[in-house]
């Protein structure tokens, strides 16, 4: 495999790790609230990057890059903008509209592609265009039950969806500029470098947020620790694949091919859960594979 298309292993990493990581946290959510359960994944996580990125300044001998100017502006915007699609997500979630939700922030990839184009100059070819519509439109066949309608569970999950979604493609554009806007480094030193520093900035505003207004979500998520040590090494594992994709390639392919975690979540569902695979499910998923296929020809 060439080293252009080693995004794609990376990507797929990085959604796998993720899935474990939202069953974890979406059950935080429920002892230590919203905010509480979205600090847990920076703060626990923040320990790991830090490691990861000691063992590759020791193994590969490479210095890690410093900070300018650029990098601090884009790393804040995706660490804030991150802040916010997390705790909008797990209040989606507490709506009880799950696969509303998902359908919602499933648009980031579409999101993604136009804020790239717009903000980083990111390539954005027909084919690729129509992959990320292909694919999303699967996630949306998903999440329609027989009966119901995208809107059927009110306003709020819908408005927390779609705002999730966008602050979610902020939160890549943010990241893989900052990135890019590193001097020196190869792909992998520089995706660490800037995974230590969005998880930093996002520890220490979450602390400081829960410190002033919500003290004793902050002492819950010190008390849960066990589960939360989990679901911040799942994060990091995650974040680091999703950045090392970011330095490889545009946000708008990484995001695109991640909804292949849609299916094993629905993998984990069928599995663990006993939940059989409708016949529209199976006609979404399928649109997510010709979406995703899409993709990689693109690529060629």
């Amino acid at each position: 495999m060439t080293t252009s298309l080693l995004w794609i292993p990376v990507t797929l990493a990085a959604a796998a790790a993720q899935t474990g990581r939202n069953a974890t946290q979406r059950r935080l959510t429920e002892t230590i609230g919203t905010v509480g359960a979205t600090q847990v994944r920076f703060l626990y996580g923040f320990p790991f990057a830090l490691l990861a990125l000691a063992v590759m300044n020791l193994v590969t001998g490479e210095v890690v890059p410093g900070p300018n100017a650029t990098f601090l502006a884009y790393a804040l915007t995706g660490a804030v903008t991150q802040i916010l699609a997390t705790a909008l997500m797990l209040a989606a979630m507490r709506e009880r509209a799950f696969s509303v939700v998902t359908a919602y922030t499933k648009t980031e990839p579409v999101q993604v592609a136009l804020f790239g184009l717009v903000l980083l100059g990111d390539h954005l070819t027909l084919a690729m265009a129509l992959a990320i519509a292909v694919a999303t439109s699967g996630v949306l066949l998903m999440s329609v039950k027989p009966g119901t309608s995208l809107t059927s569970s009110g306003a709020k999950p819908v408005v927390f969806g779609l705002a999730s979604g966008a602050f979610f493609a902020l939160a890549a554009i943010g990241f893989r500029g900052a990135i890019l806007s590193l001097d020196q480094g190869s792909p992998l030193i520089r995706a660490s470098t800037t995974l230590v520093w969005g998880l930093g900035l996002q520890t220490v505003i979450l602390m400081i947020w829960l410190g002033l207004l919500d003290r004793k979500a902050l002492v819950a998520s010190f008390k849960a620790w066990r589960p939360s040590l989990g679901a911040g090494f799942l994060g990091a594992l995650a974040s680091q694949f999703w950045f090392i994709g970011f330095a490889l390639t545009t946000a708008a392919n990484v995001r695109t091919l991640a909804l292949v975690e849609v299916l094993m979540a629905q993998a984990v569902s069928h599995r663990f859960l006993a939940q059989a695979t409708t016949r529209r499910e199976l006609a979404g998923m399928l649109l997510i594979l010709a979406g995703v296929g899409l993709l990689l020809l693109a690529q060629r």
